[in-house]
C-alpha cells in the first residue's frame, strides 16, 4: 500500500515502539495508520483496543473490522458484550477508562490503545473520562491518538510527556487530500466568497442594522429557498449530498420539502428499493411505521437520519449511502463523527447550534468536522461546502470566524466523578489529591484555577466522608457499591443502603432507574404518572432533596442528577411483552430517544451486577434486564444480523 506521507511518518513511529499523536483533518485517512495498528498486533499476537467517543462509532468500526478479522474482534459499550476476551476490543472510552480505575490487571494482555476523536477531551460534559483515561493509562500500553486538527497540539504532547515520562511523536497533516471550496446562499442568491455575502447580506453599515444578537427586523431578507439549492447542486453535478441540520424535526420537515424531486433513474429506483426491502427484513423493519414511512422518500433518492430513530433504522440509511444509490440526506452532527459517509458535497442548514447549555455560532473546529465529509477520496477532485446564511440570526464577523478562523485549542474539562475520586481513594487513601496534578488542567491553567480545581475535589470527599463513603481512611459497603456506578453514584447509592432497591417489584425497580436516566428534553411535559410511579415521587424527592441539600452545602455544582418519571408508562408496556408501535402511543418521546434511554437502563443495571450487592438483589436485576432487553432494545442482536 502507497502511504501519505505524514500517514508513513506515523507508522515508522509505531514500528520504532512509539506512542503517537495525530493530527490531521477530517478525511485525511488517519484511519489507515489505526489498521496498520490492529494489523501489527494480531501478526505479532498482541492485543489492542480501540474506544470511541459514540456507541454508533464503536459499533461501525466493530463491523467494519468484523469482516477482515472475525472472531479477531470483540466489543464491550455498556449495553452490548460480544466476544469480550478478543485481541482487538472495541468500547466506549468511558467503559475503557472505568476498567483503567477498578483494575488495571484487566488490561495486561493489551500493549495498545486506539484513542478515536482524541479532541472529544475538550467536551463540556463528557471530556473528563478521556482526560482520566490519559492520567492513569497503564504504562505497559503504547497509545495511538488520532484527532481533528489541534492547534495546541504541542502543549497537550507535553503534558502527556510529563506524567508518563516517555516520548510522544507528534504527527501533523493540515492539508486535505481532497481540497474544499466554500458556496454560500444568502438574500435568496448563491455566492462564492464572503465578500458577496456581505455585500448583499449585510450592506456596507453593518452597525445601522445589529441590536443584540439580531438585526433590526425592518431590514428585508429573501428566502434561502431549498429548492434553488438542489437544483443547482444537481445541474452542476454535486450530489451526493450531506445537508447538515441542528434538529430532528427539522431534518424530516427537509427532506419531506424534497419530495417532488426524483434523483434516480428507473434502474437506480429497483435497485434501492429492492436493497431496502432486504436490509429492512433483515433488521425486522418490515412493519415499523418509520420505516414504512421513508419508502417513499428513499426511492427517491432522499433520506434523514438522526438520534430520534430506531438504531437499525439508521443503520439502514447508513448502508444505502455507501452504495451511492442515496443522492440527498438530511442528518444531524453525529453523522460527521468518525462514521464514513463521505459526500461530494456539505451543505449547513445554519451555522449556529446548540452546546449543552446555550446557542451559539458553530465552532471553527465543529464546522470543519463536518465539512470535511465534502470530496470523497478517489473520487472527487474537489469537495463542495454551502452554507445557508440568514443575516438576522448571525453576525457577518461570526460567520467569517467560524469558517476562516483558528481551530480552537483544546481545553480540559477535567472534573471527577464520585465514582472516580472514590475508586482513586480507594487506591490512594489521602494521597488522591496528588492525582490532581497529573491533570491537564493542572498544566494549563493558572495557579487561581488550580486552587479552585483542588478545593472542589476536596470538598467532594469531605462529602463522601460525611455521607459515609468513606470512613476510616477506608471506603465503607456503600462507598464500595458507589464505586462501579458511574454518573449517579448518590441516589443510587442512598437507595441501596437504605434498602429501598431490596424491597422494590421488579416493575418498580425498572421505573425508578430508567427515571434515574431520563432527562426530558426542553419544554418536555411530563405525563399523567402511574400509580407505580407516584408512589416512588415522593420518595426520591425525599431523597434528592437531601442529596442536593449536601451539595449545596459543600458548593458542588453541578448537583446531581433529579429522578423524572416521563417514560414509566411505555417502560411497563414493554416489561409486558406490548408491540412497540403501541409502546409509541404512550410517550411523545422519539422512538431512538425511548430504546436509547431503556438501553441506558440496561447499562446501569448491568453496573448493579458488578457490585457486592446480595444475590436476591442480582437475581431480580438479571430478571428486569431479560424483560426489557428484548427485539428491538436489544443492540447485541443489530450487530449480529450479519
Amino acid at each position: 500500500m502507497i502511504y501519505d506521507p505524514f500517514q508513513k511518518e506515523a507508522i515508522d513511529y509505531i514500528s520504532q515502539g512509539h506512542s503517537v499523536i495525530v493530527s490531521a483533518p477530517t478525511g485525511a485517512g488517519k484511519t489507515v495508520i489505526a489498521e496498520h495498528v490492529i494489523n501489527t498486533c494480531l501478526e505479532n499476537n498482541m492485543s489492542a483496543i480501540y474506544t470511541a467517543p459514540i456507541k454508533a462509532l464503536s459499533n461501525q468500526k466493530f463491523r467494519d473490522f468484523h469482516k477482515g478479522f472475525k472472531d479477531k474482534i470483540g466489543i464491550l459499550t455498556g449495553d452490548v458484550s460480544i466476544n469480550s476476551s478478543a485481541p482487538i476490543l472495541i468500547m466506549t472510552t468511558e467503559i475503557f477508562r472505568n476498567k483503567i480505575l477498578e483494575s488495571e490487571k484487566g488490561l495486561d494482555n493489551y500493549s495498545w490503545i486506539i484513542f478515536d476523536e482524541i479532541h472529544y477531551l475538550d467536551d463540556y460534559e463528557r471530556g473528563t473520562v478521556w482526560e482520566e483515561s490519559l492520567i492513569f493509562l497503564p504504562q505497559h500500553m503504547n497509545m495511538l491518538a488520532l484527532s481533528a486538527t489541534i492547534p495546541n497540539m504541542d502543549e497537550f504532547a507535553s503534558w502527556l510527556n510529563s506524567i508518563h515520562g516517555k516520548p510522544i511523536k507528534i504527527v501533523k497533516e493540515d492539508n486535505r487530500p481532497v481540497p474544499l471550496h466554500f458556496y454560500y446562499q444568502c438574500q435568496g442568491e448563491l455566492v462564492d466568497n464572503l465578500n458577496k455575502v456581505r455585500k448583499i447580506g449585510y450592506g456596507r453599515d453593518l452597525g445601522n442594522y445589529y441590536r443584540g444578537r439580531r438585526f433590526l427586523k425592518n431590514k428585508h431578507l429573501k428566502p434561502n429557498r431549498l429548492n434553488a439549492l438542489i437544483k443547482h447542486l444537481v445541474s452542476t453535478g454535486r450530489l451526493p449530498c450531506i445537508y447538515f441540520v441542528f434538529s430532528r424535526k427539522r431534518c424530516e420537515h427537509l427532506a419531506s420539502e424534497l419530495y417532488d424531486f426524483n434523483f434516480l433513474d428507473n434502474g437506480e429506483k429497483t435497485a434501492i428499493n429492492g436493497l431496502y426491502n432486504e436490509l429492512c427484513d433483515k433488521f425486522n423493519l418490515t412493519n415499523e411505521k418509520s420505516a414504512i414511512d421513508m419508502l417513499p422518500l428513499i426511492e427517491r433518492g432522499i433520506a434523514y437520519h438522526h438520534a430520534g430513530m430506531l438504531p437499525t433504522l439508521k443503520e439502514v440509511v447508513e448502508r444505502l449511502f455507501t452504495t451511492k444509490l442515496l443522492k440527498v440526506i438530511f442528518t444531524t452532527e453525529t453523522f460527521a463523527l468518525g462514521i464514513n459517509m463521505p459526500a461530494r458535497t456539505v451543505c449547513f442548514d445554519e451555522l449556529r447550534k446548540f452546546y449543552g447549555r446555550f446557542h451559539a455560532t458553530i465552532r471553527t473546529r465543529d464546522f470543519y468536522q463536518m465539512a470535511g465529509r465534502a470530496g470523497r477520496r478517489g473520487i472527487d477532485k474537489e469537495g463542495f461546502v454551502y452554507s445557508r446564511i440568514n443575516p438576522h440570526y448571525i453576525k457577518f464577523h461570526e460567520l467569517k470566524d467560524a469558517i476562516y478562523g483558528s481551530y480552537e485549542n483544546v481545553k480540559s474539562r477535567f472534573n471527577a466523578s464520585y465514582a472516580t475520586i472514590l475508586n482513586l481513594y480507594e487506591r490512594f487513601g489521602e494521597k488522591v489529591f496528588d492525582i490532581y496534578p497529573s491533570s491537564f488542567h493542572y498544566f494549563r491553567e493558572r495557579k487561581k484555577r488550580r486552587e479552585k480545581a483542588l478545593q472542589l475535589m476536596n470538598r467532594k470527599v469531605d462529602l463522601l466522608k460525611k455521607m459515609g463513603y468513606i470512613s476510616s481512611d477506608k471506603l465503607t459497603d456503600k462507598g464500595i457499591f458507589a464505586a462501579k456506578i458511574y454518573g449517579y453514584e448518590l441516589p443510587i447509592s442512598e437507595l441501596y443502603d437504605q434498602g429501598h432497591l431490596n424491597d422494590l417489584s421488579e416493575l418498580d425497580l425498572a421505573i425508578l432507574l430508567l427515571a434515574m436516566v431520563y432527562e426530558p428534553r426542553k419544554n418536555t411535559k411530563r405525563p399523567p404518572l402511574l400509580k407505580e410511579a407516584r408512589r416512588m415521587l415522593d420518595m426520591t424527592n425525599h431523597l434528592m432533596n437531601g442529596i442536593h441539600h449536601m451539595e449545596k452545602k459543600y458548593n458542588i455544582n453541578p448537583p446531581s442528577k433529579n429522578f423524572f418519571f416521563h417514560l414509566s408508562a411505555p417502560l411497563k408496556a414493554w416489561m409486558g411483552r406490548e408491540d412497540f408501535q403501541n409502546v409509541l402511543t404512550l410517550t411523545d418521546a422519539d422512538e431512538g430517544e425511548l430504546i436509547r434511554y431503556l438501553r441506558m437502563c440496561i447499562q446501569i443495571m448491568r453496573e448493579i451486577l458488578d457490585t457486592q450487592a446480595p444475590p436476591s438483589l442480582k437475581q431480580k436485576v438479571r430478571d428486569v434486564i431479560r424483560l426489557i432487553n428484548r427485539d428491538i432494545v436489544n443492540a447485541e442482536n443489530q450487530l449480529r444480523t450479519e
